[in-house]
C-alpha cells in the first residue's frame, strides 16, 4: 500500500486520523461496518465523530460515517467555521459522502484507506459495492474548493477490514 500523504500531515493530523481508525475498529467490534470519521475545527478540537451505521437490517444505507459526522458538524458550527474544519476518515469518502461533505461546506478532508485499497479488501461484497470514483474527482466538479490529503496510514486502516468482508459476514 502506498503512503502518499503521510509526510504532508502534521502530528495533530496523524493523531486525529489514528483516532478515526481506532473508532472504525470500535465500530467493527460493535458489529457494524468498519468505517469511522470525525470532524475537527481549525484548532483541532473534535466537534463530531461517528461510526458507520449502514449495516442491515437495523442500519440505514445512507448512514455512512462521513455523512453522519458531517451532518453533526454542520449543526454545531457556522459556515465559516466549517470552511476551516477538517473531516478525518478511516477510508476515502464515497461519492455520496463526498457530496455531503461538499454541501456541508467542510474545507478539508484527510483520509486513510483509499477507495482502490478498500475495493481490494471488500471485493464484490454485496454490502459494500465500492465506487471507483475518488473523492477528489467529486470535489473537483463543485464550485467550492475542498483540500484533500490521502491516502495516509493505509496499512493501519486496513486492519479493521481484514476478515470482515469474508463470506461468513
Amino acid at each position: 500500500m502506498t503512503e502518499l500523504a503521510t509526510s504532508s500531515l502534521s502530528p495533530a493530523d496523524l493523531t486525529l486520523l489514528r483516532r478515526a481508525i481506532a473508532l472504525a475498529e470500535a465500530t467493527r467490534a460493535a458489529g457494524k461496518h468498519p468505517f469511522a470519521s470525525l470532524v475537527a475545527d481549525a484548532n483541532g478540537q473534535v466537534i463530531a465523530e461517528a461510526g458507520n451505521n449502514s449495516l442491515p437490517p437495523e442500519g440505514d444505507p445512507t448512514q455512512h460515517a462521513e455523512l453522519r459526522a458531517a451532518q453533526m458538524a454542520a449543526q454545531a458550527l457556522s459556515p465559516e467555521a466549517l470552511a476551516r474544519a477538517t473531516l478525518y476518515t478511516s477510508a476515502e469518502p464515497c461519492a455520496m459522502c463526498s457530496g455531503a461533505i461538499y454541501w456541508c461546506g467542510i474545507g478539508r478532508v484527510v483520509y486513510a484507506l483509499s477507495e482502490h485499497q478498500l475495493l481490494l479488501l471488500t471485493g464484490d461484497h454485496p454490502e459494500n459495492p465500492t465506487f471507483s470514483l475518488p473523492c477528489r474527482e467529486v470535489f473537483a466538479r463543485g464550485q467550492r474548493k475542498i483540500a484533500v490529503v490521502g491516502p495516509a496510514l493505509e496499512e493501519e486502516a486496513a486492519r479493521a477490514h481484514l476478515g470482515f468482508w469474508t463470506p461468513q459476514n
